[in-house]
Formats: structure tokens, C-alpha cells, sequence
């Protein structure tokens, strides 16, 4: 089997383990040919994910009545930000998931390994440069990703005026 084929699926499975209601996304990094790390997209430990906001988080309970938006009108099976009628990348506010690639790099930390070096498997396009700046600082020295689609005009910046490698999985 491919190496980038196997790690890719082995970022998909992990992919699965989120509980975001907008999107799953799964990271792993890896060194040589030894998956060291792997992390998801999600709200902190130990905070409740989206599904269960609708019945403790007051805010949103009260961002949801100010926009006339009633309890019938929505399920605890649909990201708050989109029913509160926001488009991807905005409302991020509302949001309470990590980006999985943040997450990958947390828990690298968390555990005392080193990321330097590193090449990072992503089951999402090019990362949002909040992300980047990260995995940049990381050293992270390449990103395998499912598709060269830049998230915001300053990820490109930060890929060409930086050494990492980004490429596509779908590409091989």
C-alpha cells in the first residue's frame, strides 16, 4: 500500500471520532513511516459538544430568539453557527471546536513530542492561516492535504513566504 494512501485513511478514521455537526475533520502527523500523533476537529475536553448547547447554553439560546429563530425551527442535529444563518468562516464566534490541525499540534505538546520536522495529514483542503501560523511555528515541514483550495488569501501568502511543503494526497 501507498504511504500517503494508508496515512490518509488512518486520518480519515480519526476524522470520524468528531463530534462537529458542521464538518469532521481528522490530522495526524507523522514521522518516517510511524503515525506519532493524531487529533480531530471538537470542543475542548471535557466541554459539551454543539448537540447538547441547544439545551444549556444561554447565549445561544438568546442570539437564537433575537433573530426570531424558535425551538421548532431547528435541531440539535445542525451547527448553531448555521442555524443561526451564518456561512462557512463566519460566526466563528459561535463556534467552540478546535481545528483539528491545532489540535494535533495541542496534544503533541501535551505529550511532550517534538513536531519539528514533522509532515502533517490533513482530510480537509489547506488550512485557515490562523492554522498555518501554527503549523509553520511548529516546523511542521509538510502538509498533505485533500485538495489545494486556499481557505483565505493570507494562507497563500503564508505558504509561499514560508518552507512549507503543501500538497495535495489527490494529486498521486
Amino acid at each position: 500500500m501507498e504511504w500517503d494512501k494508508y496515512f490518509f485513511e488512518i486520518a480519515s478514521v480519526v476524522a470520524k471520532n468528531s463530534k462537529c455537526l458542521s464538518r469532521q475533520v481528522g490530522a495526524i502527523l507523522v514521522s518516517g513511516k510511524n503515525v506519532l500523533v493524531s487529533g480531530y476537529n471538537g470542543p475542548p475536553a471535557g466541554v459539551p459538544h454543539c448537540g447538547e448547547r441547544y439545551e444549556n447554553d444561554n447565549n445561544l439560546m438568546n442570539e437564537l430568539d433575537r433573530k426570531g429563530i424558535k425551538k421548532y425551527d431547528y435541531t440539535i442535529q445542525f451547527c448553531p453557527r448555521q442555524t443561526l444563518g451564518y456561512k462557512s468562516g463566519e460566526g466563528l464566534e459561535w463556534c467552540i471546536a478546535g481545528h483539528a490541525e491545532r489540535n494535533v499540534l495541542i496534544t503533541a505538546a501535551k505529550h511532550g513530542i517534538s513536531t519539528n520536522g514533522l509532515s502533517m495529514y490533513l482530510t480537509c483542503a489547506v488550512p485557515c492561516s490562523p492554522c498555518l501560523v501554527e503549523i509553520i511555528n511548529a516546523g511542521i515541514k509538510e502538509v498533505i492535504v485533500t485538495g489545494i483550495k486556499y481557505y483565505d488569501i493570507m494562507s497563500y501568502y503564508l505558504i509561499f513566504n514560508s518552507k512549507l511543503i503543501v500538497r495535495s494526497y489527490r494529486d498521486f
